[in-house]
């Protein structure tokens, strides 16, 4: 065991915690593949879910699963507000961010903004024709999803949509990539 030393608050005694081996290997393990992933890039998206726990999120853990019938999958914290607000209302909206939505990412992965319905005042909406769920307007694409399935994986939850209205807009993608947001630039004639 490793012994680590908070620092001492005022009238405080220290405090030494003490870590199992196997704890100091599953931080390594989550740091490195934490690392790793964080080479992969990927588009951004707002999940949405419209009811009494309505709420939005910024994630990158979306993908396409099947053409027939469409549906898609995201990956959410079990501890995270939208987790719960997907299970409530039993669908979820997707908005595809555009690289002119960097203001929207960054808000909706912040803690710091009102809860429920508030929230989505800050920029403009429309609701989704299925559900009414909040769909972001200027992003690069939409999806309204009713929750077809419930997975465990780890500490996420794989929520499995079944895609009951899809649309596109126009304009160039955000990526994450290396802990950071990334505007995609697609190669020119000339460069290609």
């Amino acid at each position: 065991m490793s012994a680590g030393r908070q620092e001492p608050q005022q009238g405080v005694e220290p405090v030494t915690v003490l870590r199992t081996a196997q704890e100091q290997e599953q931080e390594l393990t989550q740091r490195k593949l934490r690392e790793v992933m964080a080479q992969f890039a990927t588009g951004i998206t707002v999940l949405t879910a419209r009811g009494r726990l309505a709420h939005g999120m910024t994630a990158n853990a979306f993908t396409s699963v099947s053409l027939d019938p469409p549906m898609v999958l995201c990956c959410v914290g079990r501890t995270s507000r939208i987790h719960e607000a997907i299970i409530d209302a039993d669908h979820f909206g997707v908005s595809v961010l555009s690289n002119e939505q960097e203001q929207v990412g960054r808000y909706f992965a912040s803690r710091d903004r009102p809860s429920g319905m508030a929230q989505f005042e800050r920029f403009p909406w429309f609701p989704g024709p299925h559900s009414g769920v909040p769909l972001l307007n200027g992003s690069l694409a939409w999806l309204e999803c009713d929750l077809a399935e419930v997975y465990e994986g780890g500490d996420h939850s794989i929520f499995l949509g079944l895609v009951r209205s899809a649309s596109r807009g126009t304009g160039r993608a955000l990526l994450f990539l290396d802990g950071g947001f990334h505007q995609y630039d697609p190669p020119t004639a000339q460069s290609a």
